[in-house]
């Protein structure tokens, strides 16, 4: 798929940077999910105007990017995140790699970044039937 639009995805893999940082020691678990839905919609709405080719898979391949930037702060930040997450710690507890929860973070943050991906790229598809094409200087719609 040649045809992606890699900057756009980069650029708006930035909130997943902010979430990132932000959900270590800002932003409690039990609002996340709130800042998570503006994120998408935002994120679907930005790809729609866009118009790239493959809409779905620009949001899936954001999920992906996002859960990088996310999983690598968490991990780097672990002692801090931990500390302000007992619900996730004990979640951590109950899977396979209880020993290290880092890789259990790791392993994981994968698994949702492509669950998000995929919600991402449905929102992606439903903003691309309501957002109208850019329209080039001769009028005629950009698609």
């Amino acid at each position: 798929m040649s045809d992606m639009n890699w900057k756009l995805i980069v650029q708006l893999s930035l909130f997943g940077v902010g979430m990132g940082f932000a959900t270590v020691s800002l932003i409690p678990s039990k609002i996340e999910p709130a800042f998570w839905l503006v994120i998408f919609l935002a994120c679907a709405y930005f790809i729609a105007k866009a118009r790239p080719s493959h809409l779905f898979f620009h949001g899936l391949l954001l999920g992906l990017v996002n859960s990088v930037w996310i999983t690598s702060a968490h991990v780097l930040l672990f002692d801090t995140y931990v500390a302000r997450h007992a619900q996730e710690v004990t979640m951590m507890r109950s899977m396979p790699f209880e020993a290290s929860p880092r890789l259990t973070m790791a392993m994981t943050g994968p698994v949702v970044g492509l669950i998000s991906g995929v919600v991402i790229g449905l929102l992606t598809l439903a903003a691309g039937k309501l957002v109208k094409a850019p329209v080039e200087a001769s009028g005629k719609s950009v698609v």
